[in-house]
């Protein structure tokens, strides 16, 4: 009813480890430009993303709606759209970004809108007697956000963000889809080339496997380094 059909399974045919070694190399020349999109795009997303979160608390209505209007768009819309829409939907209007800009744009832009809400949510986590006794000090609102308010907002804020951030490591395989030559963009060719496409995947997938090891190390890291005097 599905239409799937199995025929006799080749165990070995399902990986071929020669095979995958003597392709590594070129394979493993696609991680800089992974990690380049991804904390390239990390960066603007924490950066767009702290505004965001700002301007979505605010009692300004010019500044809350257009907040709420981004966040909702970017959250409900794929990101492989989005990014064909930068890379093969901009040059209808005249403006060609390279496949590189265009995924550091895309993963940026979008990862703000879900890094906005983290940071909202534990902005408000914050208790409000720290926001009063900061007025009662003399300080301006942004050396409250600055010298009281992040640094409390941080602690909470580093296991959700570093959740986004191997989101967003694994997503820029979608870059692939418009010539982004990162690890899965590499992974392609050589299965074209060497006609063996499963042990290529399984050798890309290798390797997307211990950077999220290694950057969920350093989040683990990080998050004893910020629970240390409670």
């Amino acid at each position: 009813m599905l239409g799937i059909e199995v025929n006799e399974i080749q165990i070995e045919k399902l990986f071929n480890a020669e095979r995958a070694w003597s392709n590594l190399p070129f394979i493993l020349e696609g991680v800089p430009l992974t990690l380049m999109v991804a904390l390239i795009g990390m960066l603007i997303g924490l950066i767009l993303g702290f505004f965001l979160a700002l301007a979505r608390g605010s009692d300004h209505v010019w500044l809350r709606w257009p907040a709420r209007f981004y966040i909702s768009f970017m959250r409900g819309t794929p990101i492989l759209v989005y990014l064909f829409v930068l890379y093969f939907g901009l040059p209808v209007v005249g403006i060609k970004l390279p496949a590189t800009v265009a995924a550091v744009i895309g993963f940026g832009t979008n990862s703000a809108a879900y890094i906005a809400e983290i940071n909202r949510a534990s902005l408000n986590s914050v208790p409000n007697g720290q926001w009063e006794s900061s007025r009662a000090l003399g300080f301006t609102y942004w050396q409250t956000i600055r010298r009281i308010i992040m640094p409390q907002a941080t602690r909470i804020a580093i296991p959700p963000l570093g959740n986004v951030f191997l989101d967003l490591l694994k997503a820029t395989s979608l870059a692939a889809m418009i010539s982004v030559p990162e690890i899965l963009n590499k992974a392609q060719i050589a299965a074209g080339r060497t006609v063996d496409s499963m042990t290529m995947y399984i050798t890309a997938a290798l390797i997307y496997w211990p950077l999220t090891m290694i950057f969920s190390a350093l989040q683990d890291y990080l998050e004893k380094r910020h629970n240390r005097y409670l």
